[in-house]
């Protein structure tokens, strides 16, 4: 039996003060890319701390593939594990003597140990506006050396923020290190994973400029109800490559997404006997040919060292997005493909859909259950706000993701039923048949023998499962004064600063929470299903402990009895499945139920379908 202890309350809390906010992160390296029509791309100016070699990588990741098609573009990378990159590319025409286009980059590097991208994002205003001047003369680099100067690490001067920077990589790994020269019956202390949902916007603060969390109610409406098995594969901590066409910025922010809504809460860690545990799936950003091997490195198939980079909270597998379609081919590179449209086909007269496929070729779609789950997060998600409740111009209300409005729309339109593309709710779309699993006759014939008991009134299980599903965005106020959220008023779109029916205005609104909103729903969901198989789990262990001439009498504990199965394995019933929120008639969720048993918990799991039964009689 796990004697790990079982915090009380799942909190979500990250207390960030306000000068950690406000100071930029330093840099270790500054570059200025150009491309040259004899030699390719080259570094064409360069700054960096004394041992950082930025030679022959810098110039391939900051400027991948298809970047000739695009005006602007912005980057994200990561370097030598140990530092975040970001790239300000800029696309200018030229003379016929460069064949009409001059394309550079200003990127810099920051080091990871502030978080998934060391808030890099801070500095992407002053990197683009960089980007912008020196294409008009490469050859000024002034101010160039400006921005190193100001911004690289002072090692004299204490930083302001040290006391709440997050433990480095090299911290963490000297810790695993500790751990295992402990006995083995010691217990070992746990490198937590702060939860990112109240973090998103502290006390008296809003999203930065450039923060990717904003694209979040964009990942949400890109995906659809696709996002689930999208979770729950960045939950297994799947390698997952996200593969599109240039523009890059936005595919940056969606892997962003996917590793913060799969991140396992502090309030959970202390549950999972995994050592060391993936606390959040490692985000790789842009790749390309040029990181094969990286990618390579990500399998759960091969043994880990000891003192691996997953001791650092990184995790088994990755997350990343590229516009090197050879990647495709390499299937041994990753367990999911997934296939982003291209930004044409935002005006296209019907939604398409992102595509996932499993590395044998299979489609994954969502479950029937995911469709349900899906109208009701939409649903609730329109009582939250999107942005800065400010009256601002076109530019800075899409200025967390692009400068381009035809590429992302109106923020607030994300979830408004009057959007021009075909929504979900429209009962006479394709919608069901093109993103999930169609509906097995078990649950086609369990449904109408429903109907018929009922005299065709409205089914409370139905109602039930929507209440559950909308409970998890329930109470969720401000972290430092828990008053609920005001829902916003229909209709969706109005004037900044205009009042309600109820006289309060957006001011009176708390920025950013909807992002937060999702984030904490999605960690909500994960505390509810590890939770659930924790308490299976121990069980089956408890009564693993006693006499097992007593449990091979007991009929409790028997199939269909109790916590273990016929052959041994942890039982998970049905009831469990719903507990979990999970689709009872889906294969592929019994499927996940009994790949997260083994991932977490090291242990194989029986995991029970749904069962109809008629008078004590089974039917299906």
């Amino acid at each position: 039996m796990s004697t790990a202890k079982r915090p009380e309350h799942h909190s979500l809390h990250l207390d960030l003060s306000t000068s950690q906010l406000e100071n930029l992160p330093s840099v270790a390296a500054v570059f200025l890319i150009l491309f040259d029509v004899k030699a390719g791309y080259t570094i064409a100016w360069r700054r960096s701390i004394p041992g950082l070699d930025i030679a022959d990588s810098v110039e391939f990741k900051s400027l991948p593939s298809g970047l000739h098609n695009v005006r602007e573009d912005l980057i994200y990378f990561v370097h030598d594990e140990e530092y975040a990159g970001i790239s300000a590319f800029v696309n200018e025409p030229a003379a016929k003597s460069e064949r009409n286009a001059l394309m550079l980059a200003v990127g810099a590097l920051v080091p990871l140990s502030q978080g998934r991208l060391g808030k890099s994002w801070k500095h992407a205003s002053a990197l683009k506006e960089l980007a912008r001047s020196l294409a008009q003369d490469p050859t000024k680099t002034e101010r160039l050396q400006g921005f190193w100067t100001e911004n690289q690490p002072q090692h004299n001067s204490s930083s302001p923020d040290s006391e709440h920077q997050p433990p480095s990589p090299s911290s963490n790994r000297t810790v695993l290190r500790q751990n295992a020269a402990l006995p083995s019956d010691e217990p070992r202390p746990r490198n937590r994973a702060f939860s990112t949902a109240s973090a998103l916007v502290p006390a008296g603060q809003s999203l930065s400029t450039h923060h990717p969390a904003r694209s979040l109610p964009k990942f949400v409406d890109t995906f659809g109800p696709l996002i689930f098995p999208l979770y729950r594969a960045a939950l297994l901590r799947k390698r997952i490559l996200l593969v599109g066409q240039a523009p890059v910025e936005l595919a940056c922010n969606f892997v962003y997404d996917i590793s913060v809504i799969s991140g396992i809460p502090a309030s959970i860690s202390d549950l999972l006997p995994l050592e060391p545990l993936p606390t959040r799936l490692r985000p790789l950003f842009s790749v390309g040919v040029h990181d094969m091997q990286t990618l390579a490195q990500g399998s759960r198939a091969e043994p880990k060292p000891k003192e691996a980079a997953i001791g650092d909270g990184m995790g088994y597998g990755w997350v990343a997005c590229s516009t090197d379609d050879i990647l495709v081919a390499k299937k041994q590179l990753y367990d999911n493909i997934v296939s982003i449209p291209p930004p044409y086909t935002a005006q296209a007269a019907e939604k398409v859909w992102p595509r996932i496929l499993a590395r044998r070729g299979t489609e994954v779609k969502a479950t029937q259950r995911d469709l349900r789950r899906y109208r009701t997060l939409r649903r609730e998600l329109r009582h939250y706000h999107s942005r800065d409740p400010i009256e601002l111009p076109l530019e800075s209300l899409l200025r967390a993701n692009s400068a381009s409005p035809a590429r992302y729309g109106n923020i607030t339109t994300f979830f408004s039923p009057e959007n021009s593309q075909e929504t979900f709710d429209d009962a006479s779309s394709t919608t069901a048949a093109q993103l999930a699993e169609p509906q097995s006759w078990s649950a086609l014939a369990y449904s109408s023998f429903m109907w018929w008991a009922s005299a065709g009134e409205k089914r409370t299980d139905i109602d039930e499962e929507a209440e559950h599903d909308a409970a998890l965005l329930r109470d969720f106020g401000h972290p430092h004064n828990g008053s609920p959220v005001r829902p916003r008023s229909s209709p969706w779109i109005r004037s900044p600063g205009a009042a309600n029916p109820s006289g309060e205005t957006d001011q009176d609104a708390q920025p950013g929470m909807l992002e937060m909103a999702i984030v904490a729903y999605f960690h909500r969901l994960t505390v509810l299903m590890l939770g659930t198989l924790s308490r299976v789990v121990d069980a089956a262990e408890d009564d693993e402990d006693d006499d097992m001439d007593h449990v091979a009498n007991d009929a409790q504990l028997l199939r269909g009895g109790g916590q273990w199965g016929s052959n041994g394995d942890v039982f998970v019933s049905s009831e469990d499945m719903a507990r979990m929120g999970l689709d009872i008639w889906s294969e592929a969720d019994r499927h996940f139920v009994q790949e997260l048993v083994e991932f977490y918990w090291g242990r194989n799991a029986e995991v029970q379908g749904a069962v109809v039964e008629c008078c004590g009689v089974r039917i299906c």
